[in-house]
């Protein structure tokens, strides 16, 4: 079966809400004795992600919030051509719970990044800011 497309999208993308309710039309807002709406079945996109990578002439800067977790519970190392930032949080319940919260990103270094000087601290704020200057080159040395 052939699917035709419109040679462009909106420009807000695929109006799901409009799109899939008559392709299932046999749920009528229910499933079962479950309510169901359009939004149960549109992707949603990782737009939680709080961190900002810049790079300029000046060096490379990622600041990520990392609010809900202590310094304790960071890591942050360079794998190849990315500068991977972890966190674990465990808080033990009274009783048998624990709460685990975590995450793993990963940012690319540019080419021209001097990753032995990178250097990570956390604010008094709890943004976690990852910095390294570019290197060095005989052409960007000032000659006295």
């Amino acid at each position: 079966m052939d699917f035709i497309m419109p040679p462009t999208l909106p420009a807000g993308g695929i109006p799901w809400e409009k799109v899939l309710p008559p392709l299932i039309p046999r749920l009528n807002q229910t499933y079962g004795q479950y309510n169901w709406s359009p939004k149960l079945l549109i992707p949603e996109t990782d737009n939680t992600s709080s961190a900002e990578v810049n790079c300029d002439d000046s060096g490379f800067t990622v600041q990520v919030d990392v609010k809900l977790f202590n310094p304790e519970e960071l890591m942050v190392k360079v794998t190849g051509d990315f500068v991977e930032v972890q966190g674990k949080h465990e808080e033990k319940k009274d009783g048998a719970g624990v709460t685990t919260r975590q995450f793993n990103r990963r940012y690319r270094i540019p080419k021209g990044v001097d990753t032995m000087a990178l250097e990570s601290a956390v604010s008094p704020d709890g943004i976690l800011i990852i910095s390294a200057p570019m290197l060095q080159t005989e052409d960007s040395r000032i000659v006295t």
